[in-house]
């Protein structure tokens, strides 16, 4: 299968190499910033193109990689022939969005977060796929089977939920790494010495539910510890918010499992 994709990005910069490494040749990159096409190419040795319309009748499936609010836009700048898949590869994006505009159109969604340059082990990663129909969705799962070996079928309710999943999962839990190292900051202390128990803390959901290695004075409904961290948070009023919300969140949480319980 020829592959053709359209973006330049970290998706781009991943995918590009799984399906050369899989033995599928990436025949051409677009970029609305013909410069960076133009490097990710020559990193791959592909061809890159300045215009949609140079996708050439060989390539088989066409892949869009560029941020959600684009998707359409490239896509309805597309002509392509009747045998190319177009897919792309947003998490929160429905699949509905592609067709107007291909006959045969899918969505290919890595779960993961990707980093240029950042080699990823692509044996770990989840893709999520869905068809049009049928038809095309077992030779999507087909095809990705033969480049990672984690695909699953997933329709667009069912992705958007996973991508929400993920925003809590990576997208907050790294801004609040954020804000504890603004805090150990401000008692000149490193986030370094947070590293051992970041690792802790994911290794044991690796091993159970993470409602079972829940821990910590809100678990514990420890009131008199809660109100300490306000007290010292009361001078930083967002903090403070935010400490209580998430608190108050997981107290109910555990409040009502303890009831379900009885």
């Amino acid at each position: 299968m020829n592959v053709a994709i359209l973006g330049a990005g970290n998706v781009a910069w991943h995918l590009s190499r799984a399906f050369i490494m899989s033995g599928y040749p990436v025949r051409q990159i677009w970029n609305r910033t013909p410069d960076k096409a133009a490097d990710l190419s020559f990193e791959i040795g592909g061809n890159s193109i300045s215009d949609l319309s140079q996708i050439k009748d060989e390539i088989d499936l066409v892949v869009i990689t560029v941020s959600d609010s684009a998707i359409e836009k490239v896509a309805s700048l597309l002509k392509l022939k009747e045998h190319q898949i177009l897919v792309h590869t947003s998490g929160s994006t429905s699949i509905d969005i592609l067709k107007p505009y291909a006959k045969d159109v899918g969505v290919i969604y890595p779960l993961q977060t990707f980093t240029k340059g950042i080699a990823l082990d692509f044996s770990t990663i989840p893709f999520f796929i869905e068809g049009v129909d049928s038809r095309l969705e077992d030779k999507l799962l087909r095809f990705m089977g033969t480049v990672v070996p984690k695909v699953i079928a997933a329709n667009s309710d069912q992705r958007m939920k996973l991508h929400i999943s993920a925003v809590f999962a990576c997208n907050f839990t790294n801004h609040f790494y954020s804000i504890a190292e603004e805090v150990l900051k401000e008692a000149g202390l490193e986030f370094e010495h947070l590293k051992p128990l970041i690792l802790e803390t994911a290794n044991k959901i690796l091993k159970t539910y993470p409602k079972n290695a829940q821990t910590g004075p809100a678990r514990r409904n420890d009131v008199n510890t809660m109100d300490k961290h306000l007290e010292v948070l009361s001078t930083h009023p967002d903090k403070e918010e935010i400490y209580a919300s998430i608190s108050q969140h997981i107290v109910k949480m555990y409040q009502k499992k303890a009831e379900d319980l009885k």
